[in-house]
Formats: C-alpha cells, structure tokens, sequence
C-alpha cells in the first residue's frame, strides 16, 4: 500500500458509478449527502456497497483524515529505554522464577536510575532521557528520588493516577511546554491548571458536560462559534442535551484580489460585545482552513471581553499551534476567560497515544461564575459532589471536570494512564530541550508540511501568497474563488444552478479515486474542498492537485459547449 496513508475505499467509484448513472441524480443525491457530517459521508457509502465490491484491492489516496504519516522518534525511544529501568527496579525488589516482580521503590532510585543512564549511554533514547532529567532537576530544582519513582511508576502503569487530575512532573514539563508553544514564551502571570485526558476529543467532551452540568451553560443559551471549524462543535451544541443558540462568527475577510484571507472581521467579531453571549468557542490555527487568528482579531477580542463582554467563557482548541512559528494563544491574551485545549496527536505522530490537557488558569472567570450560582443551583451540586468534599462551594470547575469525567461517583478512578502521562511528559520536554540547541524537529516538521502545500497549489496552476499566520496542516481551497479568477462569474453562476457543491468531493472519488472532504460540512464555503497534507506522501499532493484542476477544467468544457453560438 506504500508509505502514504492509503485505504481501500475503491467501493466509493462502483458506487458512486451505480447511484449517478443518471446525470440528473447527481444534483438531488448530492444535496442529500451535505446533511451528513463529512467525517461519515466515507462511512455512508461504503454502507451502500455490496461485498463484491469491499474486497476490491485497489485503492484509494486518503486526503480525508488528518491523521500525520509522521513520528517523533526520540521521546519514543526515552520511553522504552525507560521501561527497561523500571523492570529492573522491579526485579530488584522481588523476582520470582514465575514471573511475578515487585512494584518501584523510592529510596535511592535517583542514584540507580544515573548508574542506568551511564551503563546505557550508548542506547538510544538514553541521551533524551538524561537530558529530561537534568532539565527537571535543574529548572524546577525538583526532588530527584521524587521524580524518578514517578517516572518508573509511570512506565510500569502499577499505579492509579494521583493527584487524579495530573500527576505532579507531568504537570511540570507540560506547562513548560505550553508557555512555548501556545504563549509564544511568553506565558501570563501565575499558573495555569492541567488536566490531562485521552486525547483532544476527550477534553472536548468534559468541557461541554461540565459546563452543562454545573449550570454554566444551559438549554437556549446564546453562544457563538469561529467558522469554518472541526464538526463536532457544530453538531455537540445542537444534540437535545444542550440546544444552544449558536451563532457564527465566519472567516470572512478576503484580500483585494478576491482570496480568502480566512481571518474575522470587525464586524462579525463585534457581536461578542452583547453580553447575552455566555460562551465562544474556537480553534486556532482553524480547521480545515488552518490559519491562526491574526493580532488584529486577537486585540478586538481582548477589548471586546474588557470593555463589553466580561464574562464571556472561551474554549479554544490549538491542537495546530505548533505548526505556526511564535503561535500564541487566547490562553496567553485572555487567560482568566479561556479553557485551552492542547493534543499532542498532530505534531508528534500520536494520535493512537490519546494525549491531551485542557488548561486553566487558576484565576478565571468559570470558577467566578459558580460563586454567582443562585443557591438552589448551589445545592443541586453540593448534592452532586458532596460525595467528594464537604465545602463543594470551594471547589474549582477544573476538578469538577476530572469529577464528571468519571460520573462522580468514580471520581477516585480518575485520570490518565501513567503510560499515557509518561509519553506526554518526554514528548514535551524533548520539545523544550530540542528548542534551546538547533530545533531540529520543529524545523524538520515545518519543512515537511511547507513542502507538501507548496506542491499541493502549484499543481493546481493556482497562486498560494505567502502568509504568516498559515499553519497549512490543511488546505482549504474554494472553488468558485478560482472559476471566478480563471473563467469569470457567469461560469460561477453556471455551477451554482447545475450541481451541487458535493459534486467536486464525488467526482473526485469516482473519476480519480481521491478521497477530500467538504468545506461546507465544516459550515465554510459550500463549494470548499478540505485537503489533509499531514498523511499522505509529497508526490501525491502533485496528484491530488492536478485532478482538482482537471475536474475543475471538466465542468468549463461543460460550460463552453453548453453556451449559444453566435450567429
């Protein structure tokens, strides 16, 4: 199947192929299709297909998901060099010819574990490993006996988490982490709480329940949402459980030549000024757009919450910020009203580790707001958790997240595996540490994704300018902006009335074997097409791009012959 991310969704060309074998289905089964969410539409069809047609072994280029054909090595390799030392840590404390070991103990384990170190020093991953130790030890002036039993606890999972919501050197090395990647260094005053969760979506998921659940939010109220986005902040606000009122605030400025900036304007930001606003959620860089929001957008923000719109409570999802150099997020501008969610899927090749935190920072606005709670709302969740802790008044939203992450009643059970929080920490200080000499991985992964955008456009024969705030993890490319550029506005109009905007995404999949999502399902422009450039290979992108201009070029044909002669 080759080294690009690749799946066997031929099926999709036999279907398609049997559904529109009358033309002037395409339009009606089209527009049927847009409903779906384009994360299902796959699922959709291979639903339809018969299993003469999944055994099919051809296949198809995937430029779907976003899910990188890329890993960090290095933290992988501390981490299983690690798991080595806490085996024999282990064994030294029990082991039995049957195979059953004792658990790691503390004293003197910082001595043992540098005899490791140095009796392994040629390993690999041993290098990262001593560097993370000295990091911690040096910066943090941390316990080093304290610290490695962490550590060797971790590697052997013997242990449940505690503290639940992060343990303590995991918290350490991330909010290290954090203050480069997301505050650009340039972290605000005071610190900011992490819990950490199975993956991004998991984050996604408490958030939206525990506001729910301790009242922050309820059935009607008004919120606002950064479009184009990721569908499940479209569709979670709208499930019968929390019925918001949403309204977006679109990317809608463009550039003098008519191209999509994918920025916010004044306009559409002011809005947030009506303080009936309770909540807004984004994610920068965006998705499927993937550009940060730019200074100017992040000033009128900050003034809006300031002057207009204290209260306001922002989620913002910056599992792309890494791909921007000197990225810095609402969790830095607007700390006391911004929940910052933060995978570490993307950048380190992880998404079947399922890392992730949700920050806070320790004076905001959601631990405020409980306090303004009227006290029958009060009562109901001193009821809710009382099971806990007597003085639930005093208890922070961000523990009440770790709570209702486990239904309460399984609040001791909590938390991350020490696995999972073991690989998070060195995929985090191996950023830091990497950061202060040459910055190999960050320069290496850029390059990847630049080299891959780059092929992407040009063999489209389209004109990508340069861009600052691009993360490029995505490419969002509207094809009425381009018919218009090559072919005028009555080509645009010609397509309008006579297909759908999923038309592009099935032609693609039936005459080319290309598998893209649409725009419109993440509520940007209907005739947008979202391509993924982190799982593929370079020399598919050169693919993807020239069938994106044949089909476009296919449909001008049409066009052309279908206009009258002149006489």
């Amino acid at each position: 199947m080759g080294s690009g991310y690749r799946i066997t969704y031929s099926l999709i060309y036999v279907v398609m192929e049997k559904l529109l074998k009358d033309k002037s289905e395409v339009p009606s089964f089209g527009r049927e299709m847009e409903k779906i969410s384009p994360f299902e539409l796959k699922n959709r069809l291979i639903e339809l297909a018969d299993e003469r047609i999944k055994k099919s072994m051809q296949t198809m280029l995937n430029a779907g998901r976003g899910n990188p054909n890329w890993i960090a090595t290095q933290p992988r390799e501390a981490f299983f060099i690690l798991g080595k030392f806490g085996l024999e840590e282990c064994r030294r404390v029990l082991d039995r010819e049957d195979g059953i070991a004792g658990i790691p103990q503390k004293e003197g384990i910082a001595k043992r574990f540098e005899q490791f170190l140095k009796v392994n020093k040629s390993t690999p991953g041993c290098t990262l490993l001593a560097d993370c130790y000295r990091y911690m030890i040096d910066e943090h002036r941390v316990d080093a006996d304290e610290l490695v039993h962490e550590w060797a606890e971790c590697v052997i999972g013997d242990q449940y988490p505690v503290p639940d919501r992060i343990l303590k050197f995991t918290e350490i090395a991330v909010r290290d982490y954090l203050a480069q990647e997301l505050c650009g260094g340039r972290p605000p005053q005071g610190d900011f709480d992490l819990f950490a969760t199975e993956g991004g979506t998991a984050a996604m998921c408490y958030i939206f329940d525990s506001l729910e659940q301790n009242f922050l939010l309820g059935k009607g109220d008004n919120v606002a949402l950064m479009t184009p986005v990721f569908t499940p902040y479209i569709e979670i606000p709208e499930l019968e459980r929390f019925s918001f009122k949403v309204t977006e605030i679109p990317a809608d400025r463009m550039s003098g030549d008519g191209l999509h900036l994918w920025q916010y304007s004044e306009k559409a930001l002011s809005k947030l000024r009506d303080p009936s606003y309770k909540a807004l959620f984004v994610v920068n860089p965006s998705n499927p757009p993937s550009y940060m929001m730019d200074e100017k957008s992040i000033d009128l923000l900050v003034d809006i919450v300031t002057r207009w719109n204290p209260n306001l409570m922002i989620v913002t999802d910056d599992v792309y910020a890494t791909f921007v150099p000197g990225f810095q997020s609402l969790m830095a501008r607007l700390p006391h009203n911004t929940i910052g969610v933060y995978s570490f899927s993307k950048y380190f090749g992880a998404t079947g580790w399922r890392l992730a935190v949700a920050a806070l920072h320790r004076d905001n606005i959601f631990d405020t707001l409980l306090t303004r709670l009227p006290r029958k709302r009060k009562g109901e969740l001193q009821k809710r958790y009382g099971s806990i802790r007597a003085d639930v008044e005093n208890m922070r939203f961000i523990d009440r997240m770790v709570a209702d992450s486990r239904m309460v009643a399984l609040n001791h059970t909590s938390g991350l595996s020490l696995p999972q929080q073991l690989q998070m920490s060195l995929f985090a200080l191996y950023s830091v540490i990497d950061s202060r000499s040459e910055d190999k991985f960050r320069q290496g992964m850029l390059g990847i994704i630049k080299s891959r955008l780059n092929t992407l456009w040009e063999s489209m024969g389209f004109t990508l300018p340069a861009d600052s705030t691009r993360a490029g993890y995505y490419s969002e490319i509207d094809l009425l902006v381009w018919a218009k550029k090559f072919y005028g506005e009555d080509f645009v109009d010609y397509l309008k009335f006579n297909y759908s905007p999923l038309d592009i995404v099935f032609r693609l999949a039936t005459e080319t074997s290309l598998v893209v999502l649409n725009g419109g399902g993440f509520d940007g422009p209907e005739w947008s097409i979202r391509v993924s450039l982190a799982n593929l290979d370079e020399k598919d992108y050169a693919t993807i791009g020239k069938c994106i201009r044949g089909v476009l070029e296919t449909y001008a044909e049409k066009w052309k012959n279908a206009l009258p002669v002149e006489v």
